[in-house]
């Protein structure tokens, strides 16, 4: 779109506002925020909530489970420990749990969740694409619980589709398991 000068000339400048307007991506109103039951991912939530009551967005959390690896085993012979073990279950029952703790005492904003078959970084990175933002806690239950950034969190930040939030543990004197440093 041509812009008109003051003098009634067309300007040749044009109106680059309009084009970047043009390009800018379509985000939905949603938030999605990591929950895998650790006191970081809890306080993620608690924080995400607290911003999609504040901005009027859907807050989307979003929970994976993986089966344990199975090894190649001699003569067709497969241990059967997890047969009767449902990790979908047990997964959605944690993060409808951490959702009502959180969700108690604070005003109501719109929750769903979610509960994905797969690696947390893929999932959440996948569940990402269109929202406003993607929020993490900065630790969870991984193997390297103790370090500063979590891998799920690092992976988050370098590939995520939408900003991402890393929320620090509310008392760094406490490990994720509630006992003094």
């Amino acid at each position: 779109m041509a812009q008109v000068g003051p003098d009634g000339a067309e300007d040749p400048r044009g109106r680059e506002d309009d084009d970047m307007v043009n390009q800018v991506e379509e985000h939905d109103r949603r938030i999605v925020v990591g929950v895998d039951g650790s006191a970081g991912s809890r306080t993620a939530l608690g924080w995400a909530m607290s911003q999609g009551r504040l901005t009027g967005a859907t807050v989307e959390a979003v929970s994976a489970w993986q089966g344990p690896p199975v090894y190649g085993f001699a003569y067709g012979w497969s241990p059967s420990v997890f047969e009767d073990v449902d990790l979908a279950a047990i997964t959605g029952k944690m993060l409808a749990e951490a959702v009502e703790d959180e969700a108690a005492g604070r005003p109501p904003a719109e929750i769903l969740t979610r509960v994905v078959h797969g690696h947390p970084s893929q999932a959440l990175l996948e569940a990402a694409h269109g929202a406003q933002m993607l929020v993490v806690g900065s630790r969870g239950h991984g193997a390297f619980a103790g370090m500063l950034l979590g891998s799920v969190s690092q992976h988050c930040v370098q590939h995520a589709p939408c900003p991402v939030v890393v929320v620090p543990p509310t008392d760094p004197e406490r490990d994720e398991i509630g006992s003094r440093r």
